[in-house]
């Protein structure tokens, strides 16, 4: 029997090119904070290659994507010849974990939509090698989902891990923005910028923001395949079920002195 495939490949079969939590605003945001004109940036799981596409158009010294899924990186190459960069591209199929990287051989890593699927281990354990290739005080910035309030209780964060499980069929570990922030200084960061926003990836409002007029092959694509919209309809009712503890965040984190 088939693994079912992760929520996030689900939208992509359907269509949908925006595929993290805070949509295009957040990512937005995180690349306005970014110095990324004649900066050698670093990207870890581009997925699709849509932010590619955006850190690539503000004009970069370099660009290196990593993922160590080989269909994702063959997605992101063709993506990149595509493009046809001005500047130096790869893409590197390994763990975003263990890059291979030379120290302080990046001024910019982006990373979205990855962490909040790791263990509270692994997270730090990237967010550490995010530091290891940054300069000193290179930015580092992540786009991931929120646990809300900061104080929600523990019986709470496991009933939302456990129903994003069977919903997403990935085992996502979202954070409270305290939570974020304290990984981020055990990896050897200080937070710059914060932003936060609904985690409302299926809404109508934010589907129209972040896809425009290909909200129309999405819908035409669900009518098509039932299998696929019964996924669809799964995710969005579990996103709503806890849409008051569920949102997503951007950080904007500067890789502070001593790390």
């Amino acid at each position: 029997m088939n693994k079912p495939q992760a929520g996030h490949w689900v939208l992509a079969a359907l269509g949908k090119k925006v595929l993290r939590p805070g949509g295009r605003e957040t990512t937005e945001f995180l690349l306005n904070h970014c110095p990324i004109t004649g900066a050698r940036v670093v990207e870890f799981a581009p997925g699709l290659g849509i932010t590619a596409a955006e850190i690539l158009s503000r004009t970069p010294r370099s660009y290196v994507g990593v993922d160590a899924d080989p269909s994702a990186c063959e997605t992101t190459r063709r993506r990149l010849n595509e493009l046809q960069p001005p500047c130096q591209v790869s893409v590197r199929e390994c763990p975003a974990d263990a890059t291979g990287l030379e120290d302080g051989s990046a001024d910019v890593v982006v990373g979205e939509a990855m962490l909040s699927m790791q263990t509270d281990a692994h997270k730090l354990a990237i967010m550490r090698e995010a530091a290891r290739i940054l300069r000193t005080g290179g930015i580092y910035a992540i786009h991931e989902l929120l646990l809300t309030p900061a104080e929600l209780d523990e019986e709470s964060k496991t009933a939302i891990q456990r129903d994003l499980a069977r919903a997403i069929k990935v085992n996502a570990r979202p954070l409270t923005i305290d939570e974020w922030s304290d990984l981020a200084t055990q990896a050897g960061f200080e937070v710059v910028k914060t932003f936060t926003t609904s985690m409302s990836l299926l809404e109508p409002r934010r589907l129209i923001a972040d896809e425009g007029l290909g909200v129309f092959k999405i819908a035409f694509n669900l009518l098509r395949q039932p299998q696929l919209r019964k996924r669809v309809v799964t995710m969005r009712a579990t996103f709503s079920k806890h849409a008051e503890h569920l949102g997503a965040i951007g950080l904007v984190l500067k890789k502070s002195d001593v790390s």
